[in-house]
C-alpha cells in the first residue's frame, strides 16, 4: 500500500483539470471491493480520493499536523486490512471516514490529557465536517471549470451568481443583449454541468 504520510495532501483526487473529482457511492464500494482481494491500486485511489478528508477532520479535532497524520495512516491501513468494517447501509464512506478520523482524534487527546475532560474542546461535527469538505471540493472544481470559459460567458455568469444580477440587469450592464446573455449563461452553465458529471 502506497500511502505518503508525509504529504498528506499529495491525496487530492485527481481530474484532468486537477481538482478534485466527484465522489460516487458505487465507485467507493467497487474500491472497497477490490481493496478486499488485495487491489492496492485501488488501496492508492481510494486514498487518493479520501486523504485529504480524513486528515482535514483529525487536524480540525487535534490542532497538530503529525498527530493528524498519524490518525490518518492507521485509519487507512484499516482500511487496507478490514475493508468490510465499511457498512454501505449506515451512509456514505466519506461519512464514515469522517465520523472514524474524529473518534480516533478524540481517543488522541483523551491519551495526551486525560485528566482534561473532551468535552472541553471544540469538535465539530464530523457528517458536517465530511459533508463541507465535499462542497469545498465541488467548489473548487467549479471555479476551475469557471477559470477555463471564454470571457463573454464567465462574465454575465459571474454577474447573475455572485452579484445576484437579473438577465435584464446583466444585458443592461455589459451592453449585450438580453437573448445573448441568456444564451451564453446557459451554455456556461451547460459547461459547468458536464464537467461535474464526467
Amino acid at each position: 500500500m502506497a500511502l505518503d504520510p508525509n504529504n498528506p495532501r499529495s491525496g487530492a483526487p485527481r481530474s484532468s483539470d486537477g481538482t478534485p473529482e466527484r465522489m460516487n457511492d458505487a465507485d467507493d464500494m467497487g474500491l472497497l471491493t477490490r481493496i478486499e482481494s488485495g487491489d492496492q491500486t485501488a488501496m492508492s485511489a481510494l486514498f487518493d480520493r479520501y486523504g485529504t478528508l480524513v486528515y482535514s477532520v483529525a487536524l480540525r479535532v487535534l490542532k497538530d499536523a503529525s498527530e493528524a497524520e498519524d490518525v490518518m495512516q492507521e485509519i487507512f491501513v484499516q482500511v487496507w486490512k478490514n475493508p468490510r468494517a465499511f457498512e454501505s447501509g449506515k451512509g456514505s464512506l466519506a461519512g464514515w471516514l469522517a465520523v472514524v478520523a474524529r473518534n480516533r482524534s478524540i481517543d488522541v487527546i483523551r491519551r495526551r490529557r486525560p485528566a482534561e475532560p473532551v468535552e472541553l474542546f471544540a469538535l465539530p461535527a464530523a457528517t458536517n465536517l465530511a459533508r463541507e469538505t465535499e462542497r469545498d471540493s465541488l467548489l473548487g472544481k467549479i471555479r476551475g471549470v469557471m477559470g477555463s470559459l471564454p470571457e463573454e460567458q464567465r462574465r454575465p455568469l459571474e454577474l447573475a451568481f455572485f452579484e445576484g444580477l437579473s438577465h435584464s440587469e446583466i444585458a443592461e450592464k455589459t451592453g449585450d443583449p438580453l437573448g445573448t446573455v441568456k444564451t451564453r449563461i446557459r451554455i456556461a452553465l451547460s459547461t459547468i454541468r458536464k464537467a461535474l458529471t464526467a
